[in-house]
């Protein structure tokens, strides 16, 4: 870098995704390097345990110092202005690591009731045997968040925009209740992505992320990150360093990489997500497109204000129910029908037998997800193709 004084925290995002975090090794690289090492070395007995004890700064062991994971850590932390970032093996492990160092026995969570399946099953299932209690409400329904509120609770968890709906809540607003009651928030910024929404700008204490998504956004490798305060921070670092659920340095390349093109690819998938939703409202075999960038969605307004965009995911209930359903997945010949989301491929899927089959009938009513519904993240491909190719089953239930 050059002597220029200019803070990272004041550069523009696209700089920031581009500039920060990399310390030039004696090389003078210009890329960011890979350090695939397990261990480091010491020029004496008398500095390794210095370092060991935490006197002094300087790797120790890449399951919780690696040069190219620090990389990624400080790069996203900057993005979306935390203090610190710690990098974990996947977005679950990161919802694992921050629950484990926060919460204890007896502790409760109040949670979005449309989350991610496998993080409701890993909230009731398995925290519910250290004894973390959740309870869960309408994402969009302040007052219900601030009627589950207990003494006892720690932790308000959201997911905005949700999985597959879209619905939005007011990350402020939510913020200021969870603060009233010694709560912290945390947020879910997996489909939006420091490029389209900054939640600890309003008022959130920590993000979460399946980097797996569109930090990488190619679909190439799996990794997860918590953003926030050095003080929570610093605990989330703990259960990584001795539980060892880290991120690999070759996966943290991968995602520093894909930091560099985020505001471009965000952008771009926006605009195509945008496009098709108005499209489909459009096709007789469509009952319903939820879609926040969509005017008639019940948070549209509050969307439009706290973020910069309305992501690439998107959910549309069609005729004829699960066999419906099937029929326009199945008649897809470009589409790629997998569970998975963030890539430059545009992706299609049936929530109800994937991403949330482990859950419950009622847990999908409450959740809102019908036999009917189709999750598709739109990719980058033309959209003429993308929208041909969903017409195919399309057309035929119509």
């Amino acid at each position: 870098m050059h002597d220029d004084p200019t803070p990272e925290a004041a550069w523009a995002l696209e700089t920031q995704a581009i500039r920060t975090g990399h310390q030039r090794t004696f090389e003078q690289e210009h890329s960011e390097p890979i350090f695939p090492t397990s261990s480091f070395v010491y020029g004496s007995a008398a500095e390794a345990a210095r370092k060991f004890g935490g006197e002094e700064a300087g790797n120790v062991y890449s399951r919780f110092t690696n040069p190219t994971v620090h990389t990624f850590e400080r790069r996203l932390a900057v993005m979306e202005g935390g203090e610190r970032c710690v990098a974990t093996s996947s977005g679950m492990s990161a919802i694992l690591a921050t629950v484990m160092a926060l919460l204890s026995a007896g502790d409760e969570i109040v949670a979005s009731r449309s989350l991610f399946g496998s993080t409701v099953s890993l909230f009731d299932k398995y925290f519910g045997k250290l004894g973390i209690t959740t309870r869960y409400v309408e994402l969009s329904d302040l007052a219900a968040w601030e009627a589950a509120i207990t003494p006892n609770t720690r932790l308000l968890f959201a997911e905005t925009p949700s999985n597959p709906l879209s619905e939005v809540v007011d990350i402020a607003a939510l913020a200021e209740i969870a603060h009233r009651h010694d709560a912290l928030l945390a947020i879910d910024n997996c489909f939006l992505t420091p490029a389209l929404q900054r939640p600890l700008a309003l008022g959130a204490d920590l993000v979460i992320h399946s980097a797996t998504k569109y930090l990488d956004g190619q679909g190439r490798a799996v990794g997860g990150a918590v953003v926030g305060r050095n003080q929570e921070l610093e605990e989330v670092f703990g259960v990584v360093r001795t539980c060892g659920p880290c991120l690999s340095p070759f996966n943290a390349w991968i995602f520093t990489k894909g930091l560099e093109t985020l505001s471009l690819r965000m952008r771009a998938h926006c605009d195509s997500a945008l496009a098709l939703a108005q499209w489909l409202e459009s096709h007789p075999a469509v009952e319903r497109v939820h879609y926040s960038g969509l005017e008639h969605h019940p948070q549209h307004a509050l969307a439009s204000r706290q973020q910069q965009g309305f992501g690439a995911v998107l959910g549309f209930e069609v005729k004829g129910g699960r066999e419906g359903a099937w029929t326009v997945i199945d008649a897809t010949r470009m589409l790629s029908i997998t569970g998975n989301l963030g890539d430059v491929k545009t992706t299609i899927t049936h929530p109800a037998t994937t991403t949330h089959g482990r859950l419950s009938d009622d847990q999908k009513a409450a959740a809102g997800i019908t036999e009917g519904l189709i999750r598709v993240a739109v990719g980058l491909e033309s959209l003429d193709d993308i929208r041909i190719d969903l017409a195919r089953g399309l057309d035929a239930l119509a």
